[in-house]
């Protein structure tokens, strides 16, 4: 360890603790260097006694258990996957100190207790559904939320865009703060972080398409901004949809219907932090999106309604991969107009 700085020499001795997570404590005075406090940026010579005082995040002090009742797709003793509906916070903040995700994780697993952020590795925005994966343990965290920061954790989703999305595609943008409204996100030229979504269409309809969306980074309201973007936002979206979207009053009526976007995480696949195994998983799109695609079909003059079979197989080749590849999509970047 000796020229290694104190933070970088206490995440190999520590690797169960993100290097972040030992840097707050270093500048909390949690760890002592030969019982002298001490800088992450400090070096070593070698020989150092080091002590480091283990600390609970102020998340987890904060936050209080709350039964409730969680679509539990798999849980073993590292992960649990979990099928979230729309309308859940996933964790507290201002306006939503309780009710959260995080609370009904923490009654239904009280370990969870001792994991920052209750195992949270990735978030999926209130009113978007779909799988979710969470740590049980620290070192289960680590390990994914680094599958995530080396983009291995294999995202997809369904949605519902407005009008016709003519082609698939990748789009590829920065992200940040929308310098009109600092509570909205949107593409700007700098200053934002990469976001990249591969667009593939699934179905089109007279005033929409069915479209699946593969995350290659994980931006907040990546998908939405990056389709509001390329002039297709999500039918029934609050923040970057089109109110005035043209569509019969039947297809308004089932968009209304929602109460949010149609927009759903459908795939979800991740190397198991212990067995070292790919997991993949899937959830079915819940009733009010399964909805508005039947009014949609039926309108289209498809010969029925979206049947739980169809929308189960729809693509499934295309699926087989688990996951995007570049060569599937036909161009680099596209901004698509009606």
């Amino acid at each position: 360890m000796a020229g290694l700085r104190l933070d970088a020499a206490l995440a190999k001795l520590l690797p169960d603790y993100s290097r972040s997570r030992l840097s707050e404590w270093i500048k909390d005075g949690a760890v002592s260097v030969n019982g002298k406090p001490a800088r992450p940026k400090d070096k070593l010579i070698g020989g150092e006694k080091l002590a480091v005082q283990v600390r609970e995040s102020n998340e987890t002090l904060a936050f209080a258990p709350e039964p409730m009742d969680l679509d539990i797709v798999y849980e073993d003793d590292s992960v649990i996957v979990l099928n979230k509906p729309a309308g859940l916070v996933v964790h507290p903040a201002a306006g939503n100190w309780s009710g959260t995700l995080l609370n009904g994780l923490l009654a239904h697993c009280p370990a969870l207790q001792n994991v920052p952020r209750a195992g949270i590795v990735h978030r999926l925005d209130k009113d978007t559904s779909g799988l979710m994966v969470v740590a049980k343990t620290l070192a289960a965290q680590t390990h994914l939320v680094r599958q995530m920061q080396e983009r291995s954790v294999k995202r997809i989703y369904r949605a519902v865009a407005n009008g016709i999305v003519p082609f698939d595609g990748k789009i590829d943008t920065l992200i940040g703060r929308d310098p009109h409204n600092r509570t909205k996100m949107a593409v700007v030229k700098f200053g934002g972080k990469e976001a990249v979504t591969h667009v593939r269409v699934l179905e089109r309809y007279q005033s929409h398409s069915y479209i699946e969306c593969a995350l290659e980074t994980g931006r907040t309201h990546q998908i939405r901004v990056h389709m509001r973007e390329a002039n297709h936002p999500l039918a029934g979206d609050p923040v970057y949809g089109s109110p005035r979207h043209t569509a019969s009053d039947e297809v308004k009526n089932a968009v209304r219907g929602l109460g949010r976007q149609a927009l759903h995480a459908y795939r979800l696949s991740f190397v198991h932090p212990q067995s070292g195994e790919t997991l993949h998983f899937e959830a079915p799109l819940p009733q009010d999106i399964y909805h508005l695609l039947s009014v949609l079909r039926l309108e289209s003059g498809f010969d029925s309604p979206l049947s739980r079979e169809e929308e189960w197989q729809a693509h499934s080749d295309a699926d087989e991969d688990d996951g995007w590849d570049e060569d599937d999509y036909d161009v680099e970047t596209v901004y698509v107009r009606d």
